[in-house]
């Protein structure tokens, strides 16, 4: 979906995907943290509008014509994640906040990092405060429910979700591989079709300024009782949207109940065969719902995963109070600064595994591939099979923006070759740099039309390097 913001809603719905759509639904229902998403979408403040259906776009490259017998296969925009690693998986659940009669880009209010570990088939989730002051690559600093709107408004490579992913790459350390943004539409009713869900309320809940869904900008009051209470999908929903009792951080508490409740609650009474012959009424409620660059064949292999975790491999973690320090800014907005030295043993402990802090020379370097925002094109122009794909996803890897991978016009290119179709000199320099390639290769065309900016061409001296 990362290039392809064009064309989505096009494509009518079908069986195939309902069921895959299905799968997903069963996927986030009990692997617990991935449904996390779903539900802390109930946070935002006002009912949001729809989103568009997710849609699996098979990219083409520009300008060139594939020839036959080609050595790449299914020229889409990389797959960060390799399955056969058994490495973790980190996946970014985005809620949006907008309200009905708004259209365009919006922010996310919640934000939340899953880590599916298929090697100890273990959870781990990580909810990250919206009013975090952070460094935005290539836009400067302002809360972190911002990257989103700032991404889709300015055209970011791969839109809000790919800045979204990198703002918190830059900040927190973690490699997202993958993003789900969502709304909560159809989400009372799916809480409903499992016949709702049971949750110990800790304190009773008596909120006066309780957003009304029915009159904005009204206020209506809801009361919930303290103990083990049997919600519906209406009372999950202001459970889990309440703020007002205490905080945003106890809200985000709050919504962790509800995620491990539906989890519980589905597990307990094996719903799957009861849901599959209403699967039609199921797609209508999802559809509308999920945004994702998660391919078909990842959420397959998601759906096996879930079925081997249970609960006591499932964590759960907070930048709460305690690791934030208080900050108004300059124009007044009270906002959070992340206390480093206290974020950290809580990253390590949900994210053992996570990439070493960024130093300042690579910081600098991602914010001027960001600034730059060159949509790269990857082209295979040997017959060594998969280099396209290998390269693009090192250069991800990087904070290159890449749009378009496959084969080149032909496949004898003795030389790497670099074409800077509009003017990129930094992305073009750092390739150059990487790839060792001579500035007599780097081809700067004028008047020539391209759907990407920067493409890159692989001949027979390309040596994918270890390291950069």
């Amino acid at each position: 979906m990362r290039s392809v913001k064009a064309r989505r809603g096009q494509q009518k719905q079908t069986s195939p995907w309902a069921r895959l759509i299905l799968n997903f639904l069963f996927v986030v229902f009990i692997a617990g943290g991935i449904y996390a998403g779903y539900l802390f979408y109930v946070t935002v403040k006002d009912v949001v509008a729809h989103v568009q259906v997710p849609i699996f776009p098979n990219l083409q490259l520009p300008n060139v014509g594939a020839s036959s017998g080609s050595q790449e296969e299914n020229p889409t925009s990389p797959n960060l994640y390799d399955w056969e690693s058994k490495e973790p998986i980190h996946i970014v659940l985005l809620g949006l906040d907008q309200r009905p009669e708004e259209s365009g880009p919006s922010r996310t209010d919640t934000i939340i990092v899953i880590r599916v570990d298929p090697a100890t088939n273990s959870v781990s989730m990580l909810s990250i405060p919206r009013d975090l002051w952070v460094p935005i690559p290539g836009y400067g600093e302002n809360r972190i429910n911002t990257a989103n709107y700032i991404g889709d408004l300015k055209d970011y490579p791969g839109g809000g979700p790919a800045l979204v992913k990198k703002t918190i790459e830059y900040n927190l350390g973690i490699r997202v591989h993958y993003y789900v943004r969502l709304n909560f539409e159809g989400f009372v009713r799916i809480v409903d079709r499992i016949g709702g869900i049971d949750i110990d309320v800790p304190q009773e809940i008596r909120d006066t300024q309780y957003p009304d869904p029915d009159n904005p900008g009204a206020y209506t009051t809801i009361y919930i009782p303290a103990g083990p209470q049997h919600m519906d999908g209406a009372t999950a929903l202001k459970y889990a949207r309440t703020r007002h009792v205490d905080s945003d951080f106890g809200r985000l508490d709050r919504q962790q109940q509800v995620i491990m409740a539906v989890r519980d609650r589905v597990l307990s009474l094996d719903l799957i065969p009861q849901l599959l012959p209403h699967l039609s009424e199921l797609m209508n409620e999802m559809g509308d719902a999920v945004q994702t660059d998660l391919q078909p064949a990842d959420i397959i292999r998601l759906a096996q995963l879930a079925q081997q975790i249970n609960d006591d491999s499932i964590k759960r973690g907070i930048i709460d109070d305690s690791m934030v320090v208080p900050l108004t800014t300059y124009d007044g907005a009270q906002v959070l600064v992340l206390d480093r030295e206290k974020v950290r043993p809580l990253i390590k402990d949900l994210f053992p595994d996570k990439s070493p802090e960024l130093g300042e020379d690579q910081v600098e370097d991602l914010n001027r591939l960001a600034a730059e925002q060159a949509r790269i094109a990857v082209q295979n122009g040997t017959t060594t099979g998969s280099l396209a794909a290998y390269t693009a996803a090192f250069l991800e890897e990087r904070g290159f923006q890449i749009v378009q991978f496959g084969n080149a016009d032909r496949f004898d290119y003795a030389q790497t070759v670099i074409i800077d179709y509009i003017g990129k000199p930094y992305t073009v320099g750092r390739m150059a740099q990487l790839f060792h390639v001579a500035e007599d290769n780097i081809q700067r065309p004028s008047g020539v039309s391209s759907e990407v900016d920067v493409l890159l061409i692989i001949g027979q001296d390309f040596q994918l390097p270890t390291g950069g």
